[in-house]
């Protein structure tokens, strides 16, 4: 994966058009992309009444970027962080002033619905390479992987909530990578599953301590913010 950073966006080129599964806000399930950019907004990138996801498409047109994959975060992309372990490659941008404990949901302003991404709220991104060949379910149990290290990684980062430690933040958003191939599981008990779980937990793990020395562990009382 080689990364350039020009603000506003964040580039992750896989090497060559690999397939993609996310549920990332620009062409999202499964997808052929060589390329999974963030984008980085502030409240004026996205006023209210503007349709989020319309925008984000205009924004890829105008770089040549439409067919790839994308995300949104308000976090400063310079904070993102990068952890390789075996054939896992995960990126991170850490934001948690949209923390969230699974199970619970706190209130947000009446202007925020969801699920579209929201100006200011903060995310947390993940762009994953697996350099090896995967079956479809392979990358489903991956993704489910990943999401078990972002949440192990929030957890020690120990953002408090009224409802106890957050899990993650209502935005978050995952996009793994890698070429059709014959391996068939990536579970905990394998190889894979671990560099994978190990990768993304260290990235997450490193951002997430970056908030907490910026921003402390208790985020504002309603999700917003970095």
């Amino acid at each position: 994966m080689r990364l350039t950073l020009t603000p506003p966006w964040l580039i992750a080129d896989l090497g060559h058009p690999r397939r993609v599964l996310s549920f990332a806000p620009h062409n999202p399930g499964f997808r052929l992309a060589r390329h999974i950019l963030l984008r980085e907004v502030r409240n004026a990138d996205l006023p209210e009444g503007l349709d989020p996801h319309r925008w984000l498409a205009g924004q890829l047109q105008g770089i040549g970027q439409a067919q790839s994959v994308c995300m949104m975060t308000s976090r400063p992309l310079r904070h993102y962080r990068v952890s390789r372990v075996g054939p896992v490659c995960c990126l991170a941008t850490v934001g948690l002033g949209n923390a969230e404990r699974v199970g619970h949901r706190r209130a947000v302003p009446a202007a925020a619905p969801q699920p579209q991404p929201q100006p200011g709220y903060g995310t947390i991104n993940l762009a994953i390479l697996v350099a090896e060949g995967l079956t479809d379910t392979a990358m489903i149990e991956a993704l489910t992987i990943a999401a078990q290290a972002r949440t192990l990684a929030v957890l020690e980062a120990g953002i408090m909530l009224p409802s106890g430690l957050a899990t993650g933040t209502g935005t978050d958003c995952i996009a793994l990578a890698c070429d059709a191939g014959a391996t068939g599981f990536a579970g905990l008990h394998t190889p894979l599953g671990e560099a994978l779980g190990r990768a993304v937990h260290d990235a997450v793990l490193a951002g997430a301590r970056d908030w907490v020395a910026a921003h402390g562990r208790i985020p504002p009382p309603t999700p917003g913010g970095a």
